[in-house]
């Protein structure tokens, strides 16, 4: 297994990124700004790209794992690499839609709920966004602290 960033044609993987922010004018606000990893493993199996938002604190922006790869350990050990490879990094943020499997997924990761930004995914998308059959509405950001 290895994760590798990737500094050029990021676009190469936007089907991935597009798993995790359907929008790709969504994507195209943060994937320039961002680092992007993909963790290889016998074939990219999931992504990431983290932002640097002010001095200390980074945001996980996508983070994305081909389905048929879900429940093995790609997202968890991307999203380690992310908090860690940042060593001023005292603040890990990461902005979902309010979905149980997601919200869990990221408090198993060290996560605890930051704050919401309100009708988010209604304001910022031109159409309805659905994850497990929830509708999305507020985004939900939780925070790991170091």
């Amino acid at each position: 297994m290895d994760i590798k960033l990737v500094r050029e044609n990021k676009k190469k993987y936007i089907d991935l990124l597009l798993l995790a922010d359907e929008s790709e004018i969504m994507v195209d606000k943060y994937l320039e700004r961002g680092d992007m990893y993909v963790l290889d493993d016998n074939g990219v199996k999931a992504e990431c790209v983290v932002t640097k938002e002010d001095e200390g604190i980074y945001e996980l922006k996508n983070l994305a794992v081909s389905p048929e790869f879900h429940r093995k350990g790609y997202g968890k050990t991307l999203v380690e690499y992310a908090f860690s490879h940042y060593q001023d990094c005292k603040q890990m943020l990461v902005g979902t839609g309010d979905v149980p499997s997601t919200l869990g997924f990221y408090k198993k990761c060290g996560f605890i709920e930051s704050h919401r930004v309100k009708n988010f995914f209604v304001d910022n998308y031109d159409h309805l966004i659905f994850e497990d059959g929830k509708q999305l509405v507020d985004m939900v950001y939780l925070k790991r602290e170091r």
